[in-house]
């Protein structure tokens, strides 16, 4: 496979995606905040992290809150030094409530492949247990596990 560097193609693309994906569903803000440029501008939600150490932070904090954490990611859209995302992760907070969360990213990348900028647009719906539709043990979803597409989300 080629380098996962701009321009993508759709090949590269959707292994950039998946390399996010297995790196977010391992909850290691340490090892996540490796694929952003040092000086990294996100915005998610309320927050405007910048840098790694924001990063680090950010999601120290997202999965203190957001537990067992299990997230899909599949492409929507690339050109160039971009890609567009869009996404859904099933959590649950410290009461026990379920949610899942869709969300859309656009994401742009340095010449190395790093993640300089990052943009999301996060919603949240709770959900019954019984709802889940993300069953596999925490960590990297299994490779014959559906996308959001298979899953009608």
């Amino acid at each position: 496979m080629a380098a996962l560097v701009p321009p993508f193609t759709r090949e590269t693309a959707i292994a950039k995606i998946r390399m996010a994906e297995d790196g977010w569903n391992s909850r290691d803000p340490q090892r996540v905040a490796l694929v952003y440029a040092e000086n990294s501008r996100w915005r998610n939600r309320v927050e405007f992290p910048v840098g790694r150490k924001a990063i680090i932070e950010f999601l120290t904090r997202k999965w203190a809150k957001e537990l067992d954490y299990r997230l899909i990611k599949e492409l929507w859209a690339f050109e160039g030094n971009r890609i567009a995302v869009r996404y859904a992760y099933e959590w649950h907070d410290d009461s026990g409530q379920w949610f899942r969360s869709y969300g859309n990213e656009n994401w742009e990348f340095d010449e190395a492949g790093l993640m300089q900028r990052r943009f999301a647009s996060i919603n949240d719906m709770p959900i019954k247990e019984s709802d889940r539709k993300f069953h596999w043990p925490l960590g990297r979803r299994p490779d014959d596990h559906p996308g959001l597409t298979e899953l009608g989300l």
